[in-house]
């Protein structure tokens, strides 16, 4: 299958949104977190499993990867 970008970038800005709705924080704040902690490039890298998911796991992939590198 190859390579498609914009699905990648898609799932991105879905998790940024649903984190930011979870938070109630506003959305750019949000992808400054996900920048931050490297999660959107981690989402891109991991699309071909987190596209399966409910998009409730790939928002706890992100919290879990924001909680291990926070410490």
């Amino acid at each position: 299958m190859p390579d498609n970008q914009n699905d990648k970038n898609l799932l991105v800005v879905v998790v940024v949104e649903e984190y930011a709705r979870r938070h109630k924080i506003p959305a750019n704040e949000a992808l400054g977190v996900f920048i931050k902690f490297g999660i959107t490039e981690s989402i891109r890298q991991c699309n071909e499993t987190l596209h399966t998911q409910d998009i409730y796991e790939s928002v706890s992939f992100a919290e879990d990867i924001i909680t291990r590198k926070n410490v």
